[in-house]
């Protein structure tokens, strides 16, 4: 199709119901449309096929160990913040099988399996979860080791991503530089105001889904109202002086962080958290940048049909570091400072970034309300 005009970088408004026509429009093109909706008391991402089913008038209330659901009548359509689902859970699947392997006269016969799934469409996503989305593409496709079925997926991905106008008070994408605004990697992103959407167009792709909604140019107040959205949120966040009975705001000082932990691997601290941590790696479930796996094989009965499947493991578990002269972490209090070193520290020596984005999720979903953010500055000895 040829385009009148190319509305990339451009903003335009759309009344909220046209919400409804991008995610049919998508479909059209043969897109699995997957968006924010509730389930079990929390706002996870599954298929969607109607604005109806968005988690509208519903807001999250995150501190350690606490996550739950609130309506709030002010609240708009994108007012939560992030749940324990991300991009990962459909580019780096749980579990996928990698090799089909059959048993014939000739021996055994090994096929790779073809990515049969259709394109898919995520709405909702945040900046936090567009940077974690950089750092996998570091970890999957560069090198001299590309991951074929997460560059297959990757390829065939569309982004409709929404700039934050509220955060949780476990978030810290602030103190990361990845948040809250959207600064790249969407194919649309959504700025909500009260009564509409303003849109931009990030891609051809995204350009080609304006062009088939009824929409007008922005005026420049709209587009300063729009802009002004993220910054007054990262305005909020950066200040340490919590809003009435709001928890206060996280922060993570980042200067230095790799010196100071490498230099602190014998820290009273480790100790400390070993008590409390359960070693039940949820933290790195909901990570939306782990990327640990490992391979497992399933047979039939015949145990002539293996199909041998990836599945996400955790540095928290003893099989993680097992080798011929056995388990090299077999302590809580090991596994744990493995986790937070390499996400913070050594991370930046095998991928030139950190591997944190500060969405909060490792704090949220911790049983015991482990926070990074505390643990960091009680190392630096700023706090306890």
């Amino acid at each position: 199709m040829t385009m009148d005009r190319d509305f990339r970088g451009m903003m335009t408004s759309i009344e909220k119901h046209q919400l409804q026509r991008v995610i049919e429009h998508l479909q059209e093109l043969g897109y699995r449309t997957v968006g924010p909706q509730v389930r079990d008391g929390a706002i996870v991402y599954d298929d969607i096929a109607s604005i109806e089913q968005l988690p509208t008038g519903q807001i999250d209330i995150q501190d350690g160990g606490t996550y739950r659901l609130q309506t709030d009548i002010e609240a708009g359509w994108f007012d939560y913040v992030v749940g324990p689902h991300s991009l990962k859970n459909y580019l780096f699947p749980p579990r996928e099988p990698i090799q089909q392997l059959t048993l014939n006269a000739n021996g055994w016969h090994a096929e790779t399996p073809d990515l049969t799934e259709p394109p898919v469409a995520v709405f909702g996503l945040r900046a936090c979860d567009l940077h974690a989305l950089a750092i996998q593409d570091r970890v999957f496709l560069e090198g001299p080791y590309v991951d074929p079925q997460y560059k297959a997926r990757r390829e065939r991905l569309v982004i409709v991503a929404v700039h934050c106008r509220r955060a949780a008070a476990t978030c810290f994408c602030h103190s990361m530089s990845t948040g809250p605004a959207v600064s790249g990697g969407f194919d649309l992103v959504l700025t909500e105001l009260d009564d509409h959407f303003t849109v931009e167009a990030g891609t051809e792709v995204g350009a080609e889904v304006i062009e088939h909604l009824s929409h007008t140019p922005c005026t420049p107040a709209e587009i300063e109202r729009s802009r002004q959205v993220s910054l007054d949120l990262l305005q909020e966040m950066q200040s340490r002086t919590p809003e009435g009975d709001s928890p206060r705001p996280r922060q993570l000082e980042t200067d230095g962080i790799r010196d100071v932990l490498m230099q602190n691997l014998d820290h009273a601290r480790w100790d400390d958290v070993a008590q409390r941590c359960l070693a039940c790696a949820n933290c790195t479930m909901v990570c939306p940048t782990c990327f640990c796996s490992t391979v497992g094989e399933v047979t039939d009965l015949t145990v002539e049909h293996v199909t041998r499947e990836r599945t996400w493991a955790s540095c928290f578990t003893g099989d993680h570091s097992y080798t011929a002269s056995g388990v090299v972490r077999p302590s809580i209090k090991s596994q744990y400072r493995q986790w937070l070193t390499h996400k913070l520290a050594t991370w930046i020596d095998q991928f030139g970034s950190s591997g944190c984005v500060g969405c909060g999720r490792c704090i949220t979903w911790c049983p015991v309300g482990i926070d990074l953010t505390e643990e960091v500055a009680a190392i630096r000895g700023e706090g306890t």
